[in-house]
């Protein structure tokens, strides 16, 4: 390029190029010499008061410094305050997932609604737990009940009375706020398709102020004060991460309602045979669940709410190894079961045997959570199928992944614990508590959940109209449509069917 330049050009580009290398070689020789350049005359002018003046500056920086020491508590405290910020960042995550299962896995016209429910359970969760759930859940009980920090802040007397690291209580709210979340969303799929958007909104609210976190305060109450009945008994009911206290609570608030709503049009046949009613994209549902499985590293190492002692790097190999385990589980059980490894089946298998280990995953050895996790593969699988029998429509599935799963794995728990894991085993007195909080979620959260959506039914309606969930509820419930109308109308195909 250079050769190409007339003369003049050339003696230009050549001062340039000097002026460009003199620009760069000199402050990197000053600070080789350890002092700059430009630096050197005043300070040989200035003598004696500016050195004065500098040893002054530097005192009263050390004098500020031990004042205020940094311990090593401080620092670990911090530390930990990021940790369960950043796993409860994974875990929001997941509300992006369980948005795109549950829409991949049913029909174009009700994308919208879905997106809605999901955005809405998550919005109207975070204020409705901030407000009263959270002091429910983790106030100091009455044995019941948590009866204070409602309205919580993380700066008041009875939470700094609890835990002095004012940071931390914020992140343990953000923590449990997504956690009360994903216990709501859980419904959504099981009733999509025919529920009215105002109901639905009505029951994000109970769901997140009643239900979740009242079981909660039985299980997990002693995380911040007084202590829950389930987990001071003798033996105490153990959930590390949520089989039970999230994912069978919404589990089982997902089957009350969908017995109480019925079956979408054209479900079951007149004489008892089930038709399958195709999702209208697997490849959403498919990102759907690998976000989950991203999340569920929030979930289950962000439990540990700690860095210390390095529980949460274990709790991770724990929990991929039973996802994968449960995808295996449920490819080889489609497979047997309809001659074909059903792609909506064996994505399911991956969510069923990440909650399966939730319960555990600090407490199995690597062996045994592969183990929870395939059986749980196989269990989603003829879940779904037994749900179809007895005509519960499920669209996604949510209840044998999340109810029949999540109870499977709070069992393992009794039954795998070994001293392999990091928990000691507690034998058959173990199991028993398992079996006993597993009976106590599924009695409260199903037993209060049909109260609930039979009290919305008969009064608001929980319904749409059959002429409105035949052209879907994107348009009548929101007035516009996911895809393009003609789409819709005509519905898309694709292979496989829905887990129902």
């Amino acid at each position: 390029m250079v050769s190409s330049l007339s003369l003049p050009n050339r003696v230009w580009f050549a001062m340039l190029a000097i002026a460009l290398g003199l620009m760069i070689s000199y402050p990197l020789s000053a600070q080789d010499a350890g002092t700059p350049a430009s630096e050197e005359a005043p300070m040989a002018e200035a003598g004696e008061p500016k050195a004065e003046e500098a040893a002054a500056e530097e005192g009263a920086a050390e004098e500020e410094e031990a004042e205020e020491p940094l311990t090593a508590d401080a620092v670990l405290g911090d530390v930990d305050t990021l940790w369960t910020c950043l796993a409860a960042f994974l875990v929001f995550f997941m509300q992006a997932g369980f948005a795109l299962v549950e829409a991949g896995f049913t029909r174009a016209k009700n994308a919208c609604n879905i997106i809605m429910k999901n955005l809405m359970d998550f919005s109207i969760g975070s204020l409705s737990f901030w407000l009263i759930g959270f002091g429910l859940m983790f106030g100091h009980t009455n044995g019941f009940l948590g009866t204070d920090m409602f309205i919580f802040d993380g700066g008041s007397d009875a939470a700094v009375e609890v835990n002095s690291n004012v940071g931390f209580n914020w992140a343990f709210l953000i923590f449990q706020t997504v956690f009360c979340a994903t216990a709501a969303t859980i419904v959504s799929g099981a009733m999509a398709e025919r529920t009215k958007f105002s109901a639905y909104l009505v029951y994000s609210v109970l769901i997140t102020v009643i239900v979740y976190p009242i079981f909660g305060s039985w299980a997990w109450g002693g995380l911040y004060a007084g202590g829950g009945w389930l987990e001071s008994m003798e033996t105490g009911f153990y959930d590390f991460a949520g089989s039970t206290v999230v994912h069978s609570v919404g589990g089982w608030a997902a089957l009350a309602g969908a017995i109480t709503i019925g079956p979408r049009i054209g479900k079951y046949t007149a004489d008892g045979k089930v038709k399958p009613i195709p999702g209208h994209s697997i490849p959403l549902g498919a990102l759907g669940v690998f976000i989950l499985w991203l999340g569920w590293f929030g979930f289950n190492p962000g439990s540990t709410t700690a860095v210390g002692g390095g529980s949460f790097a274990y709790i991770a190999v724990t929990t991929n190894l039973a996802a994968a385990a449960g995808v295996v589980g449920a490819m080889v059980a489609s497979w047997i079961m309809f001659s074909k490894p059903d792609t909506s089946f064996t994505l399911n298998g991956a969510l069923a045997g990440l909650v399966s280990i939730t319960a555990g995953c600090d407490a199995l050895s690597p062996a045994w959570a592969a183990v929870a996790g395939l059986i749980g593969g196989v269990i989603v699988v003829l879940s779904c199928v037994m749900f179809d029998k007895l005509k519960i429509d499920d669209p996604v599935g949510a209840v044998s992944v999340h109810g029949v799963c999540g109870a499977w794995g709070t069992l393992a728990v009794g039954l795998f614990m070994t001293d392999g894991g990091l928990v000691t085993t507690g034998g058959t007195a173990q199991l028993i508590s398992q079996i006993i909080g597993v009976a106590v979620g599924f009695v409260w959260a199903f037993g209060v959940s049909f109260v609930i959506f039979n009290l919305i039914k008969f009064t608001m309606g929980l319904r749409v109209s059959a002429e409105e969930e035949m052209a879907g509820l994107d348009i009548h419930e929101h007035g516009m449509y996911a895809y393009p109308a003609h789409l819709v109308s005509e519905g898309t195909q694709q292979a496989g069917h829905v887990a129902s």
